[in-house]
């Protein structure tokens, strides 16, 4: 695939680039700082020599005379950290960037080392409105919109090794777990959970393990940046609020690799928890994006009252449910319906799967495509829905 305009934007200080394998950071950053020094601990060669002596940075980065360094995978050579630290204090110029598709062992080391100096960003998939006229909806349910696929000529026999390539390297080869076999077992028992509230419980008695281990395997998830869970909306709430997060895989081609199907799952099923986190992988990147300080909730009364996703922020309330189908129905409208009550000031949007621009009462029913299409940060929600 030809380079994409990605809406990241780096700062001109120091910084940490996290995101998921294959989700173009080595890539980006090379188009964007092509004169720059890098160091890639993937490489066996690099690793040893930075790994054994953490120091030869200094000696690398004063012998290159390069003011931007890039470092890629970070996590696997911890020991670095403060070694770019003391670089960093020296203020003789340099600007250090510092990618990680995991965090996990920077959590351990103390990522706080540089004490401020370096600030975060996060690559994730493409968003659609990036990939502009190449975005198909149906295209992105099926495989995803991880850079690393969507850029290969067999892009479902990358996803089918994405899986394996994490347990091996990261969760294997790292001793994160004792049995992989349970945390196999897991990773498809979870992908159920996709959409919907999480209960640790349940996926523990699913995969014969114990609730303790499930939930070590959830944060192994998290801290490998393989998932997400959007907690509940509870600011101001007038009636009994549900708890449980709900859990979703980073990009929907991941999971519906993992997702296992079988004569008992309805196709329908499956599709709607593949575009609602399609909406959730595209909202996730919108806040991390966006300027204006947006959070990512979903909202569920103890009732049954649901809205899939609220965005909360400076700039006001927006409710947001995701529908399937081509038809709405009166049902469909219902939780948008009770958000609305509890909360005059929201504005609330119905994605669905027809083509039609609809005004329900209050609520906006728009085609999921075209709001995806349309989706990028800075944007006037107020002028754009």
């Amino acid at each position: 695939m030809d380079i994409v305009k990605r809406f990241i934007q780096f700062p001109k200080q120091s910084f940490f680039l996290f995101g998921p394998r294959g989700s173009g950071k080595s890539t980006w950053l090379r188009q964007c700082y092509p004169n720059a020094l890098y160091l890639d601990f993937l490489s066996p060669d690099v690793f040893r020599e930075f790994a054994a002596r953490p120091e030869r940075l200094v000696e690398r980065v004063r012998g290159e005379k390069k003011k931007i360094v890039v470092v890629d995978e970070i996590q696997k050579i911890p020991d670095i950290l403060p070694v770019v630290h003391q670089l960093i204090e020296q203020k003789e110029g340099w600007q250090f960037i510092l990618t990680g598709s995991s965090a996990r062992k920077l959590k351990r080391s103390g990522v706080n080392l540089l004490g401020g100096r370096a600030v975060l960003r996060t690559m994730h998939p493409f968003m659609a409105a990036e990939l502009g006229e190449r975005f198909s909806l149906d295209h992105s349910l099926d495989i995803g919109m991880l850079p690393l696929v969507l850029g290969e000529a067999q892009p479902k026999d990358i996803l089918t090794t994405y899986a394996a390539l994490y347990m091996k390297e990261e969760v294997q080869v790292e001793g994160l777990v004792r049995n992989i076999g349970s945390f196999a077992r897991f990773l498809e028992s979870v992908s159920f959970s996709h959409g919907a509230p999480l209960n640790a419980s349940e996926v523990a008695r699913e995969c014969q393990v114990g609730r303790k281990a499930v939930e070590g395997y959830l944060e192994i998830l998290e801290d490998l940046l393989l998932s997400f869970r959007v907690p509940i909306f509870s600011k101001r709430a007038q009636r009994l609020i549900s708890q449980h997060p709900k859990f979703y895989y980073f990009d929907a081609g991941v999971f519906r690799h993992l997702r296992p199907s079988g004569p008992l799952d309805r196709a329908e099923e499956i599709e709607g928890a593949a575009l609602e986190g399609l909406v959730a992988q595209h909202l996730r990147a919108f806040c991390s994006l966006d300027s204006r300080g947006y959070t990512l909730y979903s909202w569920r009364t103890k009732a049954g009252s649901e809205v899939d996703f609220v965005l909360y922020g400076p700039a006001g309330i927006l409710a947001i449910e995701v529908k399937r189908t081509a038809r709405l129905t009166t049902s469909d409208l219902s939780g948008l319906k009770a958000f609305k009550n509890d909360y005059p000031l929201a504005k609330t949007v119905l994605l669905y799967g027809g083509k039609e621009r609809m005004l329900r009462g209050d609520i906006l029913c728009l085609s999921c495509e075209d709001f995806l299409r349309g989706l990028r940060p800075e944007i006037n929600f107020e002028k754009a829905l």
